[in-house]
């Protein structure tokens, strides 16, 4: 399996090199050269298998032959070991044609775990093996910082460098990053919003004397391993409601597109998908570019649903990196125009094929608080801000669905116990694993919205 970057100037890579180098060497994102596909009997095939079987089948297409099956089923197998649920991502009917897809069963209670659990084992399982060692740095919004530091808190081979924006997070999500005491992590709390921090990365990624100095790997969603995980999801909640006989709709909270683009993958590699609906908080600049074909940057806001506080959403490239034709000077030109002038505006034919896929919509912050309390008073159920604006999206877009339509739920709802408060008048149940956090020391470092000062920090560690 080759992996090629959307700006096209790059060299070709296998899943392995794909999985932990990160960022492309043009600056783009990797993905497949061409999209494995699932004939309709191998979809039909799965009904009835465990999460793991599904894995196993799904990210055998992307790894090639990276991997032995035996090693891939094994590293599966361990990544999902210590998830609290037997079905590992659970589909609950909320009423007639509505699901929920539980993905915060895993060890930090977020969809990120089921990313990063099997891609930090196959990140180590690689460096092992080849007697490397890798300098992660990455960028959170919430969730993937807990997640990988989970994944690889303690690795030999990994040393990792988390950057979260400093009081843009909940309490709950940065006490599961800083009260981690292993040595290969290093926690840094910058003076800046989320994109702040993602530009830092990307900044370190493109820097001549870091990449000569240290070998970069990423697990932020710009890595190709956490996209091919995240696929595995969608097949498994859509076979369990009748697929591939019956196509299936889902609505996805998103910020950085990574959750969406799995999605999209999924359908490109033959799973029937009626539609996609791109769910977004007060920071819309995705809706906004749905509707009009305009990719613009309007500031970002601080909400109730921090993981969703983004304006520049990484994976957006990859899909317009297809819809573009795969043009990789054309992206190039683009993703420039954006980092320069802060907009860019693509044809009417391209968004019209953008249309094809997604339904976009936008849910503000009292709508979030109203659709938990609502929820809650007529079943008892207690979901999290991020999912309550995709199950406000999904009602939106329900109207004109015929088919099962699934809600993608992100994160457990005590990792956000205020709004929950705010929003119910209760307080939610908070999980052992959580609880056990609040009398924990935390250890970051808060540091400027500068990228030196990162250089620094790194290569005085």
């Amino acid at each position: 399996m080759d992996y090629i970057s959307t700006r096209g100037d790059a060299p070709v890579i296998d899943f392995e090199h794909a999985a932990t180098c990160g960022l492309a060497t043009d600056g783009g994102l990797y993905v497949p050269a061409s999209w494995p596909k699932f004939s309709h009997d191998e979809i039909a095939s799965l009904k009835g298998s465990s999460y793991t079987k599904v894995a196993e089948k799904v990210i055998a297409r992307f790894v090639g032959d990276s991997i032995s099956s035996e090693e891939l089923k094994q590293l599966i197998e361990f990544a999902y070991a210590d998830f609290d649920d037997p079905q590992i991502a659970p589909v609950r009917e909320l009423r007639e044609g509505l699901y929920l897809l539980e993905l915060f069963h895993g060890p930090t209670l977020s969809f990120k775990d089921y990313a990063l659990q099997f891609l930090g084992r196959f990140m180590d399982w690689s460096l092992q093996r080849n007697n490397h060692r890798l300098t992660v740095v990455g960028a959170t919004s919430g969730d993937t910082g807990s997640a990988a530091i989970s994944a690889i808190g303690g690795s030999s081979a990994i040393e990792l460098y988390m950057l979260h924006p400093f009081q843009r997070v909940s309490d709950m999500q940065r006490r599961q990053m800083t009260t981690n005491q292993d040595q290969n992590i290093h926690n840094y709390a910058v003076d800046g919003t989320f994109d702040d921090c993602q530009a830092m990365v990307k900044d370190i990624f493109n820097d001549t004397e870091v990449r000569a100095r240290r070998s970069l790997g990423a697990v932020n969603s710009i890595n190709w391993g956490r996209i091919a995980a995240q696929v595995v999801y969608y097949f498994y909640a859509a076979v369990q409601l009748g697929s591939p006989e019956t196509a299936v709709s889902f609505a996805v909270p998103t910020g950085n597109f990574g959750n969406v683009f799995a999605g999209y993958t999924a359908n490109r590699m033959g799973l029937p998908i009626e539609r996609i609906v791109v769910c977004s908080n007060e920071n819309d600049i995705l809706t906004r570019f749905f509707e009009t074909g305009v990719m613009k940057k309007q500031g970002v806001r601080q909400t109730v649903t921090p993981s969703m506080d983004i304006e520049v959403s990484s994976n957006f490239e990859r899909i317009l990196f297809d819809l573009l034709e795969r043009d990789g000077q054309q992206v190039t030109k683009l993703m420039r125009k954006l980092r320069e002038n802060g907009q860019f505006e693509v044809g009417p034919d391209t968004l019209q094929r953008a249309r094809g896929q997604f339904d976009a919509v936008r849910v503000d912050q009292q709508e979030t608080c109203e659709v938990i309390a609502h929820l809650y008073s007529e079943t008892g159920t207690i979901i999290d801000p991020h999912s309550a604006v995709a199950l406000s999206a999904a009602d939106h877009f329900d109207a004109v669905s015929s088919s099962p339509l699934v809600v993608i739920s992100t994160a457990h709802p005590a990792k956000f116990p205020e709004t929950i408060k705010r929003s119910v008048g209760t307080d939610v149940l908070i999980p052992s694993q959580l609880a056990r956090l609040l009398d924990m020391p935390e250890r970051y470092r808060r540091i400027s919205n500068n990228t030196n000062e990162l250089k620094k920090l790194m290569f005085a560690a």
